[in-house]
């Protein structure tokens, strides 16, 4: 077993201030010990939260992240002070999402990346934003992403 190169992280294991805004926030990767072997990593975001740009008021979000590591891996530390840069962010649920993913993909240049971001309703309707890099590499386990289509109280 490999040990992971963690000399060029910056806030795992230390004291980190939360970041003011996910421009500020700084995502970090380290190598993945598995080079060659096409693996699924997935982060659960079950109480996401951002701003609306227009009225102030908070939105909430279920958010599931799958990637195929083509070298690196996110360092999950990052990751969350990344995601919980939106809590005070105004900026719809498609662009959250979509800086969310297009963040990762830039630091990480996956082999594949998909979000599902599922999203509570606010005035009635619930906004869900789906993306992917495009297929996923063949012969990799990628399960559901399991979060039941919005169905109120029927």
């Amino acid at each position: 077993m490999t040990k992971t190169d963690v000399s060029g992280l910056s806030q795992l294991g230390a004291k980190v201030d939360l970041p003011q805004s996910p421009e500020e926030a700084e995502l970090e990767r380290v190598p993945s010990g598995h080079a060659g072997t096409d693996f699924v990593v997935r982060f659960t975001a079950p109480e996401f939260t951002s701003l609306c740009p227009m009225t102030g008021q908070p939105d909430f979000a279920h958010i599931v992240i799958d990637y195929v590591p083509d070298g690196w891996l996110v360092e999950s530390k990052s990751l969350k002070l990344f995601l919980h840069s939106f809590r005070n962010h105004g900026a719809f649920h498609e662009d959250c999402t979509m800086e969310i993913a297009k963040r990762l993909v830039s630091l990480l240049s996956p082999k594949w990346l998909r979000i599902g971001a599922y999203w509570y309703p606010r005035g009635g309707i619930p906004i869900d934003v789906f993306w992917q890099t495009g297929n996923p590499p063949g012969g990799v386990w990628l399960p559901d992403q399991g979060v039941p289509t919005y169905r109120g109280r029927g």
